[in-house]
């Protein structure tokens, strides 16, 4: 799962971040709202924790900008302002949550838990295809599919942005840990093992190459 902390307290980001990390999560960290605008413009996260007061503009202002480019991110403000007002306005305005500092760790982490409870189905279903990451399972027809590793979560990754165009750094990004350590053609090999093992048998397409932009989810379509 990929975070985005926004965050100007430095020692503050740098906290969440540690802390996501040892749990799992990868995080990009922006100081300012000029940052978090590119950040999000280049890739799609799952959770955007977000300061309201940020030097250069209101963090709120991002909300409606990041739900645009990716309506599944939860969008959760971490902020100093204790009223009701300031609450449900951050409500309304899109956010998905609203906590208040200071705040306690491991109340935040069971906090994203739940909201991923609430928020987001772990299974995917699109008419006879059924993705279910949790037990890295595949079903087509009520047929089980062997496609494995990488490829899944290749799969994976682009049925939950369906429709959406994902570039290969944005796959290397979201799915390897290290992603500056392989080169882009791993995509191209997960791209192909998901082509030979899953569409090719089935006669269907799951996959479509945007030239120069990336690869869109785009089942139901038929090959």
């Amino acid at each position: 799962m990929r975070v985005l902390i926004v965050e100007d307290e430095v020692t503050l980001s740098s906290t969440l971040a540690e802390g996501l990390k040892e749990l799992g999560y990868q995080s990009d960290i922006a100081e300012n709202f000029k940052d978090a605008d590119y950040y999000t413009d280049i890739r799609n996260y799952d959770l955007i924790l977000l300061d309201w007061m940020l030097p250069d503009n209101s963090g709120l202002e991002l909300i409606p900008i990041a739900k645009e480019r990716n309506p599944k991110t939860i969008i959760i403000v971490l902020s100093a302002r204790d009223d009701k007002e300031s609450e449900i306005e951050a409500l309304k305005i899109g956010a998905d949550d609203y906590i208040k500092k200071p705040f306690d760790f491991d109340v935040l982490i069971a906090r994203i838990e739940a909201r991923f409870r609430v928020g987001t189905s772990s299974v995917i279903e699109i008419e006879d295809l059924v993705i279910n990451p949790e037990e890295e399972k595949i079903t087509y027809k009520n047929k089980e599919i062997e496609l494995k590793g990488k490829p899944f979560e290749v799969l994976t990754h682009l049925a939950r942005h369906k429709d959406q165009i994902v570039s290969k750094e944005q796959l290397l990004d979201a799915i390897w840990e290290e992603p500056e350590l392989v080169t882009p053609n791993v995509i191209e090999v997960a791209i192909n093992q998901i082509r030979q093992k899953l569409d090719k048998p089935l006669g269907i397409q799951t996959i479509e190459t945007v030239r120069r932009k990336g690869y869109r989810f785009c089942y139901p379509s038929k090959a």
